[in-house]
């Protein structure tokens, strides 16, 4: 969709801002520009849209030279999301949000609507804030209706120039996620420039690390924290960058336990006497359906006796996460409840248990995996848990 072809931009006092940029992003998908201060990665987002003119190299944008384009009109068809959200003071959020298709010439009904529904989209009620002003919202919904007017023309393109920069870091997390659901949904062609190598790893498909006006590595977000390209991009994602990893390294079947189990209407002696023959201390309690329902002790089983059922005596599962969730998730939920382990669902069903064991080699895997260029279930090493 968007492809840098020996883009190259030197200012009239000798600055060069970028050179020999060459890459490409598939449709619908979401690269972030990470760097410095100064590294080139906003010149070379507005070169995009020709807010600023590359002075060597093509840049087209679906096969489309933009050079070749009346700049005017080619900013019309790609969305532009800045920090700030760059909102008109004096217009309502809602006329804000249908600047673009009333320059477009849409009629000025439709325009409303279009606005109305990409507002719903966003997650901000058209009936309580479309007759609001920016100063009357805030930071946050400052930021959702800069995203709802960038999408309001349905544009294939979308540029985001540190959108979620100007918020405290709850809100900022909150917008990102929202971003990314909706990104889920309507799947625009995303270049996002950002300094925080954090937001690059959760937000992107592919990051693309700026040195001083050149890309080091251009990959995805597993890649580039698990086998830097140079010792610039290894400092540059810091030294915790396994850590960082585990945002971007899921959850897979083949990484579960599969832990002693009980049914709920199963015999509590019946349950017990099992346990005891696997040298288990608890199981997973699952209902009729295969579903999680709780844990239980072999202790508590054997007390029990031969009086009541398994799901009389379980306990509720407070640590759990779905199959395809990332690693952090997984570490986060163990040590929010001091847990040895974690249940991991797919769908309503149960598959298995994660264990720091289990966690730690799925992440070395995933290293690995990287490295070596195949997939984590071809990758052999010696287990801890295999010990």
């Amino acid at each position: 969709m968007i492809r840098f072809e020996q883009v190259g931009k030197v200012y009239p006092d000798g600055t060069t801002a970028v050179e020999g940029l060459s890459f490409e992003v598939a449709e619908g998908e979401l690269v972030t520009l990470v760097g410095p201060s100064g590294c080139g990665k906003t010149t070379t987002m507005m070169m995009v849209n020709r807010l600023i003119e590359p002075t060597s190299g093509r840049i087209s944008v679906g096969g489309e030279d933009v050079s070749a384009v009346d700049p005017v009109k080619l900013r019309r068809r790609i969305g532009y999301v800045i920090q700030g959200a760059g909102l008109f003071p004096h217009r309502t959020v809602l006329d804000n949000t249908a600047t673009v298709p009333a320059l477009l010439g849409w009629r000025k009904a439709r325009a409303r609507a279009r606005a109305a529904e990409l507002l719903e989209l966003v997650g901000l009620d058209p009936t309580t804030y479309g007759s609001r002003y920016p100063a009357q919202l805030s930071g946050g919904q400052r930021q959702r209706v800069g995203v709802a007017r960038a999408l309001a023309a349905d544009p294939p393109v979308l540029l985001m120039d540190e959108p979620f920069g100007a918020v405290d870091p709850v809100v900022r997390e909150r917008l990102q996620n929202e971003f990314l659901a909706l990104q889920s949904s309507v799947r625009k062609t995303v270049l996002l420039v950002t300094h925080d190598i954090e937001e690059a790893v959760r937000m992107g498909d592919r990051i693309a690390v700026y040195g001083q006006g050149h890309i080091e590595q251009y990959d995805t977000p597993a890649a580039v924290l698990g086998t830097p390209a140079t010792d610039y991009v290894a400092r540059f994602v810091g030294a915790d960058r396994g850590l960082k990893r585990l945002s971007v390294t899921r959850i897979e079947a083949a990484d579960l336990e599969q832990p002693p189990v009980a049914r709920v209407d199963e015999a509590a002696g019946g349950a017990a006497a099992r346990l005891r023959d696997e040298g288990a201390r608890w199981a997973v309690v699952l209902d009729t359906g295969g579903g999680l329902h709780g844990w239980v002790a072999a202790d508590a089983l054997a007390i029990a006796g031969r009086e009541g059922t398994v799901g009389e005596l379980a306990r509720r599962m407070e640590a759990w996460v779905p199959l395809g969730a990332p690693l952090k998730k997984a570490f986060g939920e163990m040590l929010q409840h001091d847990a040895g382990w974690i249940a991991v669902l797919d769908g309503d069903r149960f598959a298995g248990v994660l264990t720091p064991a289990k966690l730690h080699e799925a992440l070395r895997r995933s290293v690995d995996a990287d490295a070596q260029g195949v997939a984590r279930d071809e990758v052999e090493f010696d287990s801890v848990s295999d010990a």
